[in-house]
C-alpha cells in the first residue's frame, strides 16, 4: 500500500444491524431459552392488579414457570423483578 491507500478486507457477514433475528432461532434451539432484552418494569400496583394470564406470559418471557394461584404469581413476580431500596 502506499499514499493513504486502504485495503479491503472480505469477512464473513455477521448480521450486524438486524439485532441478530437472523439467528435467534439457532439460540433458542440450543439453549432452550434466550433472554428477553428488557428488564419488567412495573410497580408493585401493577403488579397487583395483572391479570393472569398476563402474568403467565411475563414469568414465561423470562423462561420461569410457577405453579399455584394468581395470588403465588403475583408474589413470585414481585419478589423477582421489584427491587427494594
Amino acid at each position: 500500500m502506499s499514499g493513504g491507500e486502504m485495503e479491503s478486507i472480505a469477512r464473513p457477514s455477521t448480521n450486524v444491524g438486524d439485532g441478530g433475528a437472523a439467528n435467534s432461532h439457532l439460540t433458542r434451539e440450543r439453549c432452550g431459552f434466550q433472554m428477553p432484552l428488557h428488564y419488567p418494569k412495573y410497580t408493585r400496583v401493577e403488579y397487583e392488579a395483572m391479570p393472569e394470564w398476563k402474568l403467565d406470559c411475563l414469568l414465561t418471557e423470562y423462561g420461569l414457570s410457577v405453579p399455584g394461584d394468581v395470588n403465588q404469581k403475583r408474589k413470585f413476580a414481585m419478589g423477582a423483578f421489584l427491587w427494594t431500596c
